[in-house]
């Protein structure tokens, strides 16, 4: 009996002690001026939609500004440049080769289209072979590319990109993607290193090297690969900026192109056509 009114006395002063606290509280609340209170909801709710803006909105937004360069294939091509690719592979479906063609906008045309050919060191791609002859067939400058591994050696993913891939004169060089980040960065370069040295000697041209611009900053700023030409992958900007050197700028990945069903990645070279052509396989 004793011990019950014992807890009856501390459950009762827990009881009061909270009362008080909601008390002091309510008290705080009622002597906050009204004004304060607005300034602090107002507060909150830009600081939430500069961080919605941020995350969700920003990277998108080039989509939307005025458009003072061509503006084909359903997005705005930066202005300043006459020679425009695309890159597709599998994903982008059976491609219609004669509305592409046919269609090819005469302002901004499409003069190149690299064709994905090979994954790692046992992987082709489906649509390669019907692609890669469509491309020749139909006038378009064409090049093979392959994208780059992390669960291979180099050299048997040079090896497989070779069995493949048959670069005849007025070629495209090769492109290695790379865009997967390593766990282990020095073996990863070692492979990455052999890869682009047996691909180079076989085709005798130097191969071009994709990837995206802060990829490129992190993980290849060896002085090994500043001899090879890039292709940077930087999206919805209107410039890459006079830091970043570039043969090939992938500017959207939300290009439309007649005869091609799915959503394509748009390309500028960075230079005339006539020095595009001066890369072709001889």
């Amino acid at each position: 009996m004793a011990e019950k009114k014992k807890i009856q006395q501390r459950t009762g002063g827990r009881k009061r002690t909270s009362a008080r606290r909601s008390s002091s509280r309510a008290a705080m609340r009622s002597d906050m001026p009204g004004w304060l209170s607005l300034c602090i909801v107002l507060l909150i709710s830009a600081a939430a939609f500069y961080f919605t803006y941020l995350l969700f909105f920003r990277p998108y937004f080039y989509r939307f500004l005025p458009c003072y360069g061509h503006k084909q294939y359903e997005i705005c091509l930066p202005s300043g440049f006459s020679v425009y690719g695309i890159d597709i592979s599998r994903h982008q479906g059976n491609i219609d080769w004669g509305k592409f063609k046919n269609e090819n906008p005469a302002d901004a045309p499409i003069s190149f289209v690299y064709i994905k050919a090979t994954e790692g060191s046992d992987f082709t791609d489906v649509n390669f072979t019907d692609n890669f002859n469509n491309a020749r067939e139909h006038g378009f400058i064409r090049g093979a590319y392959h994208f780059f591994s992390l669960h291979s050696t180099g050299l048997a993913q040079a090896e497989m990109f070779i069995k493949t891939v048959k670069l005849q004169k007025g070629d495209l060089p090769p492109v290695v993607d790379i865009e997967v980040a390593p766990k282990d960065k020095t073996k990863f370069l070692q492979e990455l290193k052999t890869f682009i040295v047996k691909i180079e000697e076989h085709y005798g041209v130097k191969p071009i090297l994709y990837t995206y611009r802060k990829y490129k900053t992190r993980y290849l700023t060896d002085k090994f690969f500043d001899r090879y030409p890039s292709w940077v992958a930087h999206y919805y900007v209107d410039s890459l900026g006079k830091d970043v050197e570039w043969l090939i700028w992938q500017c959207s990945d939300m290009g439309e192109v007649p005869g091609i069903p799915e959503d394509v990645d748009i390309n500028i070279f960075n230079g005339s056509r006539q020095q595009l052509e001066s890369l072709l396989i001889k």
